[in-house]
């Protein structure tokens, strides 16, 4: 039995693909070891995030590299910078530089022009984090990111930040595996992935750093994994990556299942984000192929906010 109706399948095509010059000799790294059992692979895509130019910013995260793709697509990859990290999340900035969730070295920021290396928060009260995973802008200019780590249904002490004015507050530090995240059009509400129990929770934001009734909005069917990167559209509907289902789900703003869409390629889509005239694209990153897949937006984009 289903609770809703069948929902509308979107397509995909393939956007763009990592230029073999640009491949590395597969190898087992460590980030490998503890995030892909132990594969070898030349790459590992993710955090899309457009520039005002159209061009598209992604990370390689056990390289610890950073491409910008031309607005057409294709193979037009240039290198933006390397560095030794594990770039995860990847959003810009008003000035135009971009803020990354690194798992090895907290929240940096990076100059694209000049590939200058800022630490923005690399600890919390002296310590290390888990391992930082994805980050979005409030409408304020603050910084929510998840520090997932290894976290899991084994150990649900992933935890959800908020970094404004130079003070950090852990909102919540009671998650399987915190991952990716946004806020609502009114900024009232964020939203949050929880890769390993198949779940989307909604958390009330509030001026002081706790949060209150944490909310199920979305239990997902289980799998290989569970969901990853989101996004909002105009709607306040939630996109979410999903690689176990090898498909991005879009819900309404009452968690309704509307549309999936469908990976053309591979199934591990980990992340995403809106772009095309009046944001009525969906960009998709295809994680182990080292592609960018496309799609047309059931519904528009919601303008991600800068900080």
């Amino acid at each position: 039995m289903s609770w809703f109706p069948p929902p509308k399948e979107v397509p995909t095509r393939v956007w763009a693909r990592l230029p073999e010059r640009l491949r590395r000799e597969p190898r087992v790294s460590d980030w490998s070891r503890a995030n892909k059992a132990a594969q070898a692979i030349d790459s590992f895509l993710e955090g899309p995030c457009f520039d005002d130019q159209g061009r598209l910013l992604v990370t390689d995260i056990p390289n610890g590299r950073i491409f910008r793709i031309g607005a057409g697509g294709g193979e037009d990859w240039t290198l933006v910078a390397e560095y030794p990290g594990w770039p995860n999340g990847l959003k810009l900035r008003t000035d135009g530089s971009l803020l990354i969730a690194d798992y090895r070295r907290g929240l940096i920021g990076i100059d694209p022009d000049s590939r200058a290396l800022t630490e923005v928060c690399g600890t919390v009260r002296s310590e290390g984090f888990k391992g930082l995973n994805d980050l979005c802008f409030g409408a304020a200019g603050e910084i929510f990111f998840t520090d997932q780590g290894q976290t899991g249904l084994q150990d649900p002490s992933g935890r959800v930040y908020r970094l404004t004015g130079g003070s950090l507050q852990c909102l919540i530090g009671t998650c399987p595996s915190p991952n990716g995240l946004v806020t609502d059009t009114s900024g009232r509400y964020l939203y949050l992935a929880l890769t390993r129990a198949c779940q989307v929770w909604r958390l009330p934001l509030t001026a002081d750093a706790g949060v209150s009734k944490a909310q199920v909005f979305c239990q997902l069917p289980g799998g290989v994994s569970g969901p990853d990167g989101l996004a909002l559209d105009a709607e306040n509907g939630v996109l979410v990556a999903n690689p176990g289902h090898g498909a991005v789900w879009r819900l309404d703003r009452f968690g309704i299942p509307t549309h999936p869409i469908a990976s053309c390629a591979g199934r591990t889509l980990t992340n995403l984000c809106f772009g095309g005239a009046g944001l009525s694209q969906v960009v998709i990153t295809d994680s182990d192929n080292g592609q960018v897949l496309v799609a047309d937006a059931p519904v528009p984009g919601h303008p991600v906010a800068r900080g």
